[in-house]
């Protein structure tokens, strides 16, 4: 991260572990949700548990790094920027948390045929979480290499909308009650929205990354 911030490595720091936060988020959100469609409750709390921890870590470092921002007034030119893209990196690591939590609380039935769609549906919207972070670095580290990692951010969150496209087509043609059909959809709709948020970072990245070239 030198290029941006040469002045401290403690503030540098503080981005790469805000950073680490966020794939360890996506690492226990893809744990979780594998845990929870294999019937392992007791695996599904921990995970959730510990994601909850990541949250609150992020957070915290968010608002440290925000502090030293304005305190030390670094980068001016790109503070705001630079803001804004924790923040939305934030939005990311808050929804990981609150729907992995939502499936403690709700416990959705998942017909036996889409089972393995949603595990995929997940997988796809994490590597989208990933390579948003690797997106982000890139913003800071080397900006030339930011556009390779944002065009497999896109593409996958292009594929997780086939994907859950795919899971809704499978539950609406089935005789179960209208009520489950929408609660299948509604978690397909979540995981979805992850890969739709990290898509969101990049548009901001995209658009910080074009100002620093001006």
């Amino acid at each position: 991260m030198s290029v941006l911030f040469k002045k401290t490595k403690i503030l540098e720091k503080k981005i790469e572990d805000y950073l680490d936060l966020i794939l360890k988020g996506s690492f226990l959100f893809r744990l979780g949700v594998k845990y929870y469609i294999e019937g392992e409750t007791k695996e599904l709390s921990k995970r959730i548990k510990e994601l909850n921890e990541c949250e609150h870590d992020g957070d915290r470092l968010r608002r440290e790094i925000e502090i030293s921002l304005y305190e030390e007034t670094l980068i001016p030119e790109s503070r705001g920027d630079v803001l804004g893209i924790l923040e939305a990196c934030d939005k990311v690591l808050n929804m990981m948390d609150e729907f992995l939590n939502q499936f403690e609380v709700e416990m959705p039935f998942f017909l036996p045929e889409v089972k393995k769609k949603y595990i995929e549906l997940t997988e796809i919207s994490m590597l989208a979480v990933d390579e948003m972070v690797a997106a982000v670095r890139a913003y800071f580290r080397d900006i030339v290499n930011i556009r390779d990692h944002i065009a497999k951010v896109q593409m996958s969150e292009s594929e997780s909308d086939k994907v859950a496209r795919k899971i809704k087509r499978v539950v609406f043609k089935t005789d179960i009650p209208l009520s489950q059909k929408m609660h299948m959809r509604y978690f397909a709709l979540h995981i979805e929205l992850i890969a739709d948020e990290a898509e969101d970072v990049c548009d901001r990245l995209s658009i910080a990354a074009i100002k620093r070239s001006l």
